[in-house]
C-alpha cells in the first residue's frame, strides 16, 4: 500500500489519567476513532497533501491507519512540552520526501517546530547528495541554501506546544502525519 494522500493534525488532552489525555489529544486532533499504526518518515512519491477535513473524509472509524505521531505528555504543573512533525519534499513529485518527528520539553512552538522542519529538510538533502551544510547555521538561512539548490520544492511543519495543566493533571501534546489510502 502506497499512501496517495496525508494530512498534518496536533491536538491537546488533558486528564487526571495519562491514557484519557492521550485519548483527549487524539480527539483534538480528530484522529481518536481510528486504529493508528506508526511508521517511519517518508512521504511517499507522489503522495498529496490535503486539509485535515479532506483527508478525514477519506477514512472510517476503526480502520487502520498508518501515521507519523510525534507525542509528549507531563503532569508537571507549568512544564512546557511539544510535539512537532516536519516535512520536506522535493521538487520531483515523483520523489519521495521526509517527515521527522520531535518531542521537546521547554521548547516554544516556533522552536520545536522549525526544528522538525529543519530535521525533514536535512535528511532529504543528505539523500539528495546537497553538501551539508553548517548546522550551527540558523535554519532560515539553511532554508534558503536548500531551496536555492532547485530540488528542494517546500518543507513545512505543525507543532502542538502546550503548559503543563496547574494542577497537575496530565497534559499531553500530539503532533501527526496521517496517511490516507
Amino acid at each position: 500500500m502506497v499512501p496517495k494522500m496525508m494530512f498534518l493534525t496536533k491536538g491537546v488532552g488533558v486528564d487526571k489519567n495519562r491514557l484519557s489525555s492521550f485519548e483527549l489529544a487524539l480527539r483534538n486532533a480528530g484522529i481518536e476513532q481510528f486504529n493508528l499504526v506508526y511508521v517511519s518518515s517518508i512521504l511517499p512519491p507522489l503522495c498529496l497533501i490535503v486539509p485535515r477535513s479532506e483527508g478525514l473524509q477519506h477514512l472510517q472509524a476503526g480502520e487502520i491507519v498508518y501515521c507519523v505521531m510525534a507525542r509528549n505528555e507531563t503532569d508537571e504543573p507549568n512544564r512546557l512540552i511539544s510535539a512537532s512533525i516536519g516535512l520536506a519534499m522535493t521538487k520531483d513529485r515523483k520523489q519521495y520526501g521526509y517527515l521527522s518527528e520531535h518531542h521537546a520539553f521547554g521548547q516554544t512552538e516556533k522552536v520545536a517546530g522549525d526544528y522538525a522542519e529543519d530535521l525533514a529538510a536535512t535528511m532529504l538533502a543528505s539523500a539528495l547528495g546537497i553538501p551539508f551544510i553548517d548546522p550551527n547555521q540558523a535554519w532560515d538561512e539553511r532554508k534558503k541554501v536548500y531551496r536555492a539548490s532547485g530540488m528542494i520544492f517546500k518543507s513545512t511543519h505543525i507543532c502542538q506546544s502546550v503548559e503543563g495543566n496547574k494542577n497537575g493533571l496530565w497534559t499531553t501534546a500530539v503532533a501527526s502525519a496521517v496517511f490516507v489510502p
